[in-house]
């Protein structure tokens, strides 16, 4: 049976009461105290003060502190009034029960709305930020619609600059051969009258360009004279390998890497979402896997933990054989402390890095050292290290993880000697 405070003091205005416990030489560590508008409890075993109050206050408003070994209350009346006791006189057990039982589902009570308005609280902040992430693509959209238009415009000057340049150059080019043809007729003309014995042709058109043709021809069979025989024919044999990894074919696992090849191209074709109908509202860009990874990853160098799972959320939900998307989402899990859907999320991801060839390697690693450190936060040390020897297997000139794998080792060893002695 607890032993009940009979020794506490209380004053009064008209406003609000003032309540001294004494403590008993406790600390605050070790007082519970419970309070609504009607009741009053301080519990520090084995003692107890216990006030069914004689009007109602307001428990909102009311403090309650701790100084120089007592507990001291600060009770706001709900009305102006005096008060003739501290608590209700005369009463007899059942109705003391019912102030009790009714002051403790008003703190239930109390307790809910409480949580109520946290989530609604909660579910604003995750309002807020669609919103934001909304009007970033928005913004980030309009920049991007900009730079094409200007891009168009610089592009369509430079081609109008360059055509100019091509006819002023056409006409440059006309000129000039008009010259050269002019030049060529005043030099037949002289070498003509040189010549005696032969009469002087009319100068017309026709005689012009017959002579032309004739300078032109004479001039190609000097040039034929002086260029070389041409070489016999022949044919060069060229062999091109259909291999795509840069591994030799005797260091190679042809198989696997040919089958990676496949999941990959089959990834590539389309995602697995049977049904688009629920995703009509998304534009064409959000509708691509491979740009929600890309706002994902910004949400997640931003620090937006919870607004980058919902972005892998949806790629995952358009196609859903992608293991960069688990992978990622395991980070943000990590980041969360979600430490068992991180696991979860690895292990998908390297089920889906399957088989283990040089393509995937850094792929692989980074999804055990994920769920590596998952596992080490939740103190399973021995599937930690596991993981981490996994990766370390991949990248074993990696002294981060030597690092990393050394401690992990070391706890193991320090947690076995001490569960020993």
């Amino acid at each position: 049976m607890p032993v009940i405070v009979q020794d506490y003091k209380w004053e009064q205005t008209d406003s609000a009461v003032f309540v001294s416990v004494p403590l008993k030489g406790m600390s605050a560590s070790q007082v519970d105290v419970f309070s609504t508008d009607e009741y009053l409890k301080v519990r520090f075993p084995p003692f107890l003060f216990e006030a069914f109050l004689f009007a109602p206050v307001e428990d909102d408003k009311s403090t309650a502190t701790i100084k120089k070994g007592e507990m001291l209350f600060t009770l706001q009346k709900r009305s102006k009034e005096m008060w003739s006791h501290l608590t209700v006189k005369h009463a007899d057990k059942e109705t003391l029960k019912d102030l009790r039982l009714r002051a403790i589902q008003a703190a239930q009570e109390k307790a809910v709305a409480r949580s109520k308005a946290k989530a609604e609280k909660v579910q604003e902040e995750k309002k807020y930020t669609l919103d934001t992430m909304m009007k970033l693509e928005d913004e980030e959209r309009a920049t991007i619609q900009k730079m094409k238009a200007g891009e168009r415009n610089r592009a369509a000057a430079e081609l109008e600059a360059w055509k100019m340049q091509q006819s002023a150059r056409e006409e440059e080019e006309a000129g000039r051969r008009r010259k050269q043809a002019k030049e060529s007729e005043r030099m037949t003309e002289e070498q003509r009258s040189r010549k005696p014995g032969l009469p002087s042709l009319p100068k017309s058109s026709q005689t012009t360009r017959a002579v032309q043709q004739g300078l032109q021809n004479c001039s190609r069979k000097e040039k034929r004279a002086d260029l070389p025989a041409p070489r016999s024919s022949g044919a060069i044999k060229i062999h091109f390998t259909p291999r795509v990894f840069p591994t030799a074919l005797r260091e190679s696992r042809v198989p696997e890497e040919e089958e990676w090849l496949k999941k990959q191209a089959e990834i590539r074709r389309g995602g697995v979402c049977a049904d688009l109908h629920e995703f009509e509202d998304l534009s064409e860009e959000e509708r691509n896997p491979d740009w929600l990874k890309e706002k994902g990853d910004k949400l997640f160098v931003a620090g937006n933990y919870q607004a980058a799972i919902n972005v892998y959320d949806l790629a995952l939900r358009l196609n859903g054989k992608i293991p960069a998307l688990y992978s990622n989402r395991a980070a943000c899990h990590l980041k969360m402390r979600n430490l068992h859907k991180a696991i979860e999320d690895s292990s998908k991801a390297l089920e889906l890095l399957t088989p283990p060839v040089a393509d995937n390697a850094g792929a692989r690693m980074k999804a055990h050292v994920r769920r590596g450190t998952a596992f080490c936060e939740l103190e399973l040390y021995v599937e930690g290290l596991q993981d981490y020897q996994a990766a370390l297997k991949i990248d074993p000139g990696n002294s981060a993880l030597q690092a990393d794998t050394q401690k992990i080792r070391a706890t193991i060893q320090g947690g076995s000697e001490t569960s020993k002695t």
